[in-house]
């Protein structure tokens, strides 16, 4: 007698484990997968911002008690933190400017590990902080106008900053608007999910529109380096 085996084998537990952690907090694969990446994005982009921060809070305070103290982030007139550091702007609202990274910073990290434990947040955390990356963009934004067209020179690690605030900002928003924390008409909703699915596009445009603004801005500089 002869007795037929399937070959066929189903999902192991260890297949079917993480899918069925992530539908028991009521995710797809795919939510799951953009949760995942949001909150990579924010744990190391918030790391990279506070080693940032850190380190311009460190060397502002070291120039100050040794005026003679070498800041390491000065390379050359066009790359310079000390020049950017002795303008009104590394001061706009009375104290310098990397000590709001100090506090900033670690909230994304917090809110990147968060997403990252699948920790269900109330909806008005998810508005309020990206509301607070709304508002970075915004005064990245600005520091980088003020930078190229009115200060005339690059801090590099105020430029490790503009790298990081626009994908914690571009990431958040599009989690939120995913998950209906920022609510989408019905009329709008099969348009806006499909403008999602191609998201990286903005944010590609978005790295291009400062690449661009800071390649012509200092072209003279950039083109001495070819």
């Amino acid at each position: 007698m002869i007795i037929e085996t399937s070959t066929e084998t189903g999902p192991t537990d260890t297949d079917t484990g993480g899918t069925r952690m992530d539908e028991a907090f009521g995710e797809g694969s795919r939510e799951a997968r953009g949760r995942t990446v949001t909150g990579l994005v924010l744990l190391l982009g918030g790391l990279v911002g506070l080693a940032a921060a850190f380190d311009l809070t460190y060397e502002r305070i070291a120039s100050l008690i040794d005026p003679s103290h070498a800041i390491s982030c000065d390379f050359n007139p066009v790359l310079s933190c000390g020049t950017v550091m002795n303008t009104w702007q590394a001061s706009v609202f009375g104290f310098p400017n990397p000590m709001i990274g100090l506090v900033a910073f670690p909230l994304v990290v917090f809110m990147g590990a968060l997403w990252l434990s699948k920790v269900s947040l109330p909806r008005w955390i998810a508005l309020v902080f990206n509301l607070g990356a709304l508002g970075g963009l915004a005064f990245v934004s600005w520091l980088i106008y003020q930078s190229v067209y009115q200060i005339g020179v690059l801090c590099p690690w105020c430029m490790a900053v503009w790298t990081v605030v626009l994908p914690i900002f571009w990431f958040t928003t599009v989690r939120n608007l995913r998950t209906g924390a920022i609510p989408v008409g019905e009329d709008w909703r099969d348009a806006v999910d499909d403008l999602l699915r191609y998201h990286w596009i903005g944010l590609t445009l978005l790295y291009a529109a400062v690449v661009m603004i800071v390649g012509t801005g200092f072209w003279d500089y950039w083109s001495t380096l070819f």
